[in-house]
């Protein structure tokens, strides 16, 4: 009896499989050659790498609510987290991983200013960068140098907002309207939010994963 919503399930999915299928192979020709535009329009985005300037100038709403999506999921994750000590057991630490998380830990915060200068002409940018220092921080963690989930001090929160913020201050002041830079200033305000995107998204990702390891440390 248990063999036959299984098969059920499985053909249903293999029919949307198929559907799903047949709508792309039926996709009509693109109406607009979206490359083509990019690249007649990147003199004027104030950065020379066109994913650049199609997630921070052209399409800067998408990368807007992005953020805001990652704020939202890290504010839900804390509020169901469980506390867990703060204090780190040291009897099973291994010197040898935590001496090369010190060593290492370094270096990816140095690529990840590497990254975040070199968006503008560049593959890199925010969450290239962002995510190094995310996982900076999972490597102190696993080698056992932080806690499973420090205290949120006031400087931490202030860390996790800060690029929405920055983002939506920018896009307030925009020229005319929202996100719309003006040419002689794009690519300074760019660096601006991409710097305090590197920030907020990096502490974002590194909160969720020490939310998790709390949640599980706990159970």
């Amino acid at each position: 009896m248990k063999a036959l919503p299984r098969l059920a399930i499985l053909l249903f999915l293999l029919a949307l499989a198929a559907a799903l299928v047949r709508a792309v192979l039926d996709l009509p020709p693109p109406a607009v050659d979206l490359p083509a535009a990019v690249a007649a329009n990147l003199g004027k985005s104030g950065v020379e790498h066109p994913v650049t300037a199609v997630l921070l100038n052209f399409r800067g709403y998408d990368t807007l609510l992005e953020v805001a999506v990652l704020l939202i999921a890290l504010l839900g994750v804390v509020a169901v987290a469980r506390p867990t000590p703060q204090h780190q057991a040291k009897d099973d630490a291994n010197p040898v991983l935590q001496t090369l998380a010190r060593l290492l830990a370094p270096l990816l915060v140095l690529a990840a200013g590497y990254l975040l200068w070199a968006g503008g002409h560049r593959p890199g940018g925010a969450f290239q960068a962002a995510a190094l220092l995310a996982g900076a921080v999972v490597l102190l963690r696993l080698a056992g140098l932080l806690p499973a989930w420090p205290r949120p001090h006031w400087v931490l929160r202030l860390g996790v907002v800060l690029g929405l913020f920055v983002f939506l201050g920018v896009a307030a002041l925009g020229q005319g309207a929202l996100l719309t830079y003006p040419p002689e200033l794009a690519g300074a305000l760019i660096l601006l939010i991409e710097a305090g995107l590197t920030l907020s998204l990096g502490l974002i990702l590194a909160g969720l994963f020490l939310a998790f390891a709390a949640h599980r440390e706990a159970s």
